[in-house]
């Protein structure tokens, strides 16, 4: 515990005069302690003055009270900053798009008169592919780990999963630079994901209170320096992210619950919530700023989905079955997206590895993406008039009349995110069962393709996408068939496939009902939403695991579930454990330490002390490094304190990098003082699904195992618990990633 940590290390005053002294080893010096308050890097301030217990109960109360207070600031903060990303990101989007879709809009009226339409197949392809190839070089030869969603690697995090470089300053430069480059290629992507990874990195900087990619330390936040702190607020950035995105700061909160966080505290609820507030009504305002109406706080988010009015929005219901055989051929559907990508994906793990190699694939993925998109357009005969109150943002007349609009250029010629409002809005009659049927086929084998790809993007708006426009062909072939129905409104039914495919891919239940709920501004179908969405996850479940799920086990991540397999229950500790096991002495000497931990076998950074455990080789490296040892009966004159760890944190430093001479290799250590003295242990006997709760409950990173005398005999680690899972053969072991 690093209160305790604190506690001690203020006490022990080394060498120091204006403190009390530690004993020798052999114990015969006095003892005496002062009640001080800890450091200033503690909550409370230090202080030589002894203080009466009334007065020592003030003070602690009144340094948690700041400590509290610098909580909600710090959440603020996160909020403000990811709301600011998120409207950097909209507005380079929009621009850079427009350019693009009006250059081409242009080219191809010009040569639609005069004959030569592939010049404008060429441009739009060089367009997209040029985006693209700017993307995919950042991603693939400066921040590889920038590349996907970021959410298979946040929920690893708050899993307790420590993944290299995924909260680094340079990781979110590169994820807003690609994203932008990716929406404005025309990949069949979205935005989504990337900014909960995004609001993650700026919550675990900004809670830090330093970079240290910039080398940059504000001696500030000095306190949250701790894995426990950090996961919290990168708890609140992920919230952050989501409500930016949809303008849901309750679904924000409830994604970060069911798909985010695995350790949850109660006291994290408002100010999460406080912070995805803070994210959207930024966003919002900066907006309203840039469109030149400041003060309209009107825009939901930056996936703006439009709002339902209550007269668009009512249900029947003996609608309900409709809804529940939708839910269904979204899990089907969604298990088949995630089959497909499972596989590509091997063969690109397999054979797709260099990073010039996957930027020809990006590359040759925005040409296609492009290639079929005009391909659709040009071959559809799907023609509507241009009303009044048209909404089009690049209108295409093509081969159709004047005053006449290509419909497939609607869902093809455009963002996303623009394509989904257009099918849950226009009114019906818009789209023929054709476009419609030949859209979703098409676009959502791209979606497969693209989803894996070495660039920044999100899977969130494409699935929403391919489920609006076989929903809104639901719609439309149910009003063929019964042609007395009057409630089978498009685009009612265009919400509920969107939300079945989303569902289908991604297995989110709670939070995503509440995202679409906030992010269409009706809560009429919320009950249908649900009910859609829990008849996608029990299909798709029955076939595959969800999407982030499959890419997490590719990537070899010891993630721990919810919950141990269900036919794990004969497993013991001792079945699972890792033995032998290094042990250490109370008091230890420093050559052995040192030998023990660059040893390259020792792969669980734990090590028990006789009796008690220590805490990991990282803070006994930070012990080595300030030379805190005892030597020929006499005490060093280095006090280490608590700041010496938080300075060297995260990035602890490597034994290898730490110079120990001859002399100070015969020193003895004493680790009394820095490991835990009452570690969490079981005894060899304790089944692994009692195990398993203790580590998810706990957030442990080891548990000691031992024999009916009290002895250590194994130490089980979170690798030991996640390589179990339930195959098609029962419960199957995985190879996980040893670093």
């Amino acid at each position: 515990d690093m209160a305790n940590i604190a506690k001690k290390v203020s006490w022990s005053g080394r060498g120091d005069d204006r403190g009390e002294r530690t004993p020798l080893l052999n114990g015969d010096e006095e003892v005496k302690y002062n009640r001080q308050v800890p450091d200033t890097d503690s909550p409370l301030r230090r202080s030589t003055t002894t203080l009466s217990c009334p007065q020592m109960c003030l003070a602690y109360k009144s340094g948690f009270r700041c400590l509290e207070i610098r909580r909600w600031v710090i959440c603020g903060l996160i909020g403000f900053l990811t709301g600011l990303i998120a409207c950097m990101i909209d507005i380079a989007v929009e621009k850079l798009a427009g350019y693009k879709y009006f250059a081409v809009k242009l080219n191809i009226e010009k040569y639609t008169e005069l004959g030569g339409l592939s010049i404008s197949l060429i441009l739009w392809a060089v367009l997209n592919s040029a985006f693209v190839m700017f993307g995919a070089i950042a991603v693939a030869f400066v921040e590889p780990i920038a590349a996907g969603s970021g959410i298979p690697q946040i929920k690893c995090f708050l899993n307790g999963v420590k993944i290299p470089r995924v909260v680094r300053l340079k990781t979110l430069v590169i994820k807003v630079f690609g994203v932008i480059c990716s929406v404005a290629g025309g990949l069949a992507v979205g935005k989504e994901g990337p900014m909960i990874h995004s609001g993650a990195v700026v919550a675990a900087g900004v809670s830090q209170g330093r970079s240290t990619s910039l080398k940059k330390d504000f001696k500030i936040f000095e306190y949250f320096r701790r894995d426990t702190e950090k996961r919290d607020f990168v708890s609140a950035g992920a919230a952050a992210g989501v409500s930016a995105a949809f303008g849901a700061p309750v679904g924000g909160v409830l994604f970060s619950l069911e798909e985010g966080a695995s350790f949850w505290n109660q006291m994290l609820t408002w100010r999460i919530f406080f912070a995805s507030m803070v994210s959207t009504f930024t966003l919002n305002f900066f907006l309203s700023i840039y469109h030149g109406k400041p003060g309209e706080l009107s825009s939901p988010g930056l996936i703006n989905f439009g709002r339902f009015d209550s007269d668009s929005v009512q249900y029947n219901l003996y609608e309900i079955p409709l809804f529940i055989i939708m839910g269904a051929l979204g899990g089907v559907l969604g298990a088949l997206f995630n089959i497909i990508n499972y596989w590509l994906t091997i063969f690109r793990i397999r054979y797709i590895h260099r990073p010039c190699l996957q930027v020809m694939e990006a590359m040759l993925v925005a040409a296609v993406t492009a290639t079929v998109s005009f391909a659709m357009i040009y071959f559809s005969n799907d023609c509507q008039p241009l009303g009044q109150d048209n909404t089009e943002e690049y209108p295409l007349q093509l081969f159709c009349a004047d005053g006449e609009y290509n419909s497939m250029a609607t869902a093809f010629f455009n963002t996303p995110e623009r394509s989904v409002r257009s099918l849950f809005h226009n009114p019906p009659g818009t789209y023929n069962p054709v476009t419609l049927g030949v859209f979703t086929l098409a676009y959502f084998f791209l979606a497969v393709w693209t989803y894996g790809l070495t660039v920044s993007a999100g899977v969130f708006i494409p699935s929403l996408l391919i489920g609006a426009a076989w929903g809104r062909l639901f719609g439309i072939l149910l009003s063929f068939i019964i042609s007395c129905i009057i409630w089978a409104d498009p685009g009612k039914y265009a919400l509920i496939g969107a939300a079945a495919q989303l569902g289908g891919i991604v297995r989110m239940t709670l939070s995503l009902t509440v995202i679409l709920v906030e992010a269409t501004g009706n809560v009429t179908y919320g009950f249908p939403i649900m009910l859609v969405l829990m008849t996608a996850k029990i299909v798709g479940d029955y076939f595959i695991e969800g999407l982030y799920d499959i890419h997490i086990k590719l990537q070899s991540v010891p993630f721990l579930h919810s919950d141990a397999p269900p036919t794990s229950h004969w497993l013991t500790a001792r079945e699972v454990m890792s033995s032998p096991v290094t042990c250490f002495n109370r008091v230890e000497k420093v050559g052995r330490i040192v030998d023990v931990l660059s040893n390259t076998s020792t792969i669980h950074n734990g090590f028990p002390v006789v009796a008690h455990t220590s805490e990991n080789d990282e803070h006994i490296s930070v012990l080595i490094k300030s030379k805190t040892c005892l030597a020929s009966s006499r005490l060093s004159q280095r006090k280490l304190q608590l700041k010496d760890f938080r300075d060297a944190y995260p990035r602890f430093p490597p034994i290898q990098s730490i110079h120990v001479s001859q002399d100070e290799r015969e020193c003895m250590m004493d680790l009394t003082e820095f490991m835990n003295p009452t570690p969490y242990t079981v005894p060899q006997e304790t089944s692994l699904p009692r195990v398993f709760k203790l580590f998810r409950a706990l957030g442990l990173r080891h548990l000691v195992v031992v024999d009916n005398e009290n002895r250590v005999v194994g130490l089980v680690t979170r690798k030991d618990l996640a390589r179990y899972h339930v195959g098609k053969d029962g419960l199957e072991e995985l190879h996980l990633a040893q670093t």
